[in-house]
């Protein structure tokens, strides 16, 4: 077939779905047929049809598909990064036209890793008497999986331990910078100091997080070196926050937490150290700009009000 004929049966661009591209998106991220049929309730099938009209449309293949992988193909990558800020956008808009014509109402689930401290639980209560019809409901996010929740639709908008790297997921205000702490046994002769520094962890195992957090963000919670470049001992690895407390009152390790954490969690069988020579401990608000919508941001904005711009909250 000529070119010119080839061109002549390939659908307009104008025509574009909007199905189409939400497939485009769920298979970009699942990498499989099945596991993005799921995140759109249709069949594989349908992805699979989807998939094949977009690229009729645009004229190329954006998606290779073997019996053991699926994988973009380099214009399938360049179409992603432009898409999907202006998928973001037309969402954004949509939503904000719907929010005009009603108000910030709905539901808003709300995630918290860790604990919810009365500074975090101040700002709920700004965004909840500001916009009267819309409910907040807090979700608990894993200590293992810090941004699951966002990606699976169980939370709207989470605060969680800094590092974000994630490109998929948006990071707002950063908030509640404190020093760490080390939490130890009342056993272990690390209980009896004052302080301590980033090197005495090269004399103490510290307990890890388990994935499916990434690497990146479990080295930051249990770093495997010190700033030195000493090794730090590897101790046993948790799923909870609890999981932890439980292995370093029975000496099992040590952990690091945040300030408003090591006081939250006050137990007599644990010293709580501060620990200096490490980066500040920090929250950030995170959420999936594929689901952004007047809610999420005016309730970052509640955040923003109460945490950062309030030194008290800072």
């Amino acid at each position: 077939m000529a070119v010119g004929e080839a061109s002549a049966h390939r659908k307009p661009a104008s025509g574009v779905e909007i199905r189409e591209l939400e497939c485009f998106l769920a298979l970009s991220e699942e990498l499989h047929f099945g596991r993005a049929g799921e995140r759109l309730y249709v069949s594989q099938g349908r992805v699979s049809q989807l998939l094949r009209s977009l690229e009729s449309r645009i004229g190329g293949r954006l998606v290779e598909r073997t019996s053991r992988r699926v994988r973009l193909t380099p214009l399938g990558e360049d179409f992603l990064a432009s898409l999907r800020p202006a998928y973001a956008a037309l969402r954004a808009t949509v939503e904000d036209a719907r929010a005009a014509a009603r108000g910030v109402s709905g539901r808003l689930r709300v995630g918290f890793q860790g604990t919810a401290h009365d500074r975090f639980v101040a700002a709920v209560s700004r965004f909840e008497d500001r916009y009267p019809d819309c409910s907040t409901e807090i979700v608990e996010v894993p200590l293992s999986d810090p941004f699951g929740p966002l990606h699976r639709g169980d939370a709207d908008i989470a605060a969680v331990l800094l590092p974000v790297a994630e490109k998929s997921l948006v990071l707002g205000p950063v908030f509640s910078r404190r020093p760490q702490y080390l939490a130890v046994s009342t056993r272990h002769p690390f209980a009896s100091r004052t302080d301590l520094c980033a090197e005495d962890l090269a004399d103490c195992p510290l307990v890890g997080v388990r994935g499916p957090a990434p690497a990146y963000w479990r080295e930051a919670q249990a770093p495997t070196r010190t700033p030195g470049g000493r090794p730090v001992p590897a101790g046993p690895t948790v799923a909870t926050l609890q999981e932890g407390l439980s292995l370093v009152a029975a000496n099992r390790g040590a952990m690091l937490l945040c300030h408003p954490t090591a006081e939250y969690h006050h137990r007599r069988d644990i010293a709580y150290v501060p620990l200096t020579g490490l980066p500040d401990s920090a929250l950030g608000l995170v959420w999936n700009p594929a689901h952004e919508n007047s809610r999420i941001r005016a309730f970052a904005q509640a955040v923003e009000e109460e945490l950062v711009r309030d030194p008290q909250g800072s």
